[in-house]
């Protein structure tokens, strides 16, 4: 059977070493490219991310990542955000000013009441409609970020509860974003991780 390969995005933003050593615990095959020809061979692009959206987003522009991703995901090329990742999928962010992301999941960026950070370990509460795809509910993962998704319920697939809920995870076709971080959720992220590979690759 053909091992399953997962392509980080590398738009210069964020430590992958994390990610890749889950990845590879979980028995995938993983390169890290900013390389279209590269990105193209994988079964399953992942956008990773730590720090600011605006820069993210120009250094996803400099390279001509954006039309890239837009466009593999139209031909349905499984994608996941995690963390800023996540967020650079929604339509845009008002972090430092307004920003335009990709555009690929309805809703925006914006920061929580005066601009407190959630950091550390949370749990996670899926909707119901996201229990065909993952059957992880009241589990415990780590978050790092003062910035949420402000958008339709429809594409909330978990909730979170920081002074109010907001969505851990959003969904959409071939589409999944994770707020918080698997990599450093210790044996729950990587069966998470596992669990949404699988689903959709199966879809």
């Amino acid at each position: 059977m053909k091992k399953i390969s997962i392509g980080i995005v590398d738009y210069g933003m964020g430590n992958h070493s994390s990610i890749v050593n889950s990845l590879r615990g979980l028995g995938l095959r993983v390169k890290v490219s900013n390389q279209k020809i590269e990105l193209d061979t994988v079964d399953v692009i992942l956008l990773p991310g730590v720090g600011a959206f605006g820069l993210a987003m120009e250094n996803i522009i400099k390279l001509g990542l954006d039309d890239y991703i837009k466009n593999a995901v139209n031909h349905d090329k499984p994608l996941i955000g995690i963390c800023l990742g996540m967020q650079l999928m929604t339509e845009s962010s008002s972090e430092h000013g307004f920003t335009n992301g990709l555009e690929l999941i309805p809703g925006k960026i914006i920061s929580f009441p005066n601009n407190q950070s959630h950091i550390g370990w949370n749990g996670i509460n899926l909707k119901k409609s996201s229990s065909s795809w993952l059957n992880e509910s009241d589990r415990t993962v780590y978050f790092n970020h003062s910035y949420y998704y402000d958008g339709p319920d429809l594409y909330k697939a978990a909730i979170t509860h920081h002074a109010f809920p907001f969505a851990s995870i959003i969904k959409h076709k071939n589409l999944i974003g994770l707020q918080f971080h698997p990599e450093k959720s210790q044996v729950t992220g990587k069966i998470i991780l596992k669990k949404i590979i699988t689903s959709l690759l199966d879809d």
